[in-house]
């Protein structure tokens, strides 16, 4: 049984606000690229309908390694990476994946964790049949 809700989050500052419609029973993604290695990237990945930018849009600022499609929104005033956005086939096209430590009022210890293997650009590896659910509709 499916138990999507909407979930809302935000940058430290309060500048950038957003929601996204997600069940975070199937727990958050991990991947070791360079990038969330650093940042400690917890997050859900959703299809762009389900994510709303509320408030902010003007207070972020896109990083982008070299020309790839892929980037990672931060807020300009306070730097909290609030969630990145891009296009890899092998995890189902496109997505957004929401920064789940920006989340407001939730529990992450506990949830279980998927990793990718991005630094390898080895997107297969890793936990494939769990993550594939993060992409369905309920």
């Amino acid at each position: 049984m499916s138990q999507t809700r909407t979930y809302r989050g935000s940058c430290h500052c309060g500048a950038v606000t957003f929601e996204g419609d997600f069940d975070l029973s199937k727990g958050v993604s991990r991947c070791n690229c360079t990038l969330c290695l650093r940042v400690g990237q917890a997050g859900v990945m959703v299809k762009p309908a389900a994510f709303r930018l509320l408030k902010g849009a003007q207070d972020l600022t896109v990083y982008r390694v070299g020309k790839s499609p892929n980037s990672r929104s931060f807020c300009r005033t306070c730097g909290v990476h609030c969630f990145g956005q891009g296009d890899v086939p092998e995890i189902g096209g496109a997505y957004v994946s929401i920064n789940t430590n920006c989340l407001e009022d939730v529990e992450l210890a506990g949830l279980p964790s998927h990793h990718f293997d991005g630094r390898h650009d080895n997107w297969m590896a890793g936990t494939r049949p769990e993550m594939w659910p993060l992409f369905r509709p309920a």
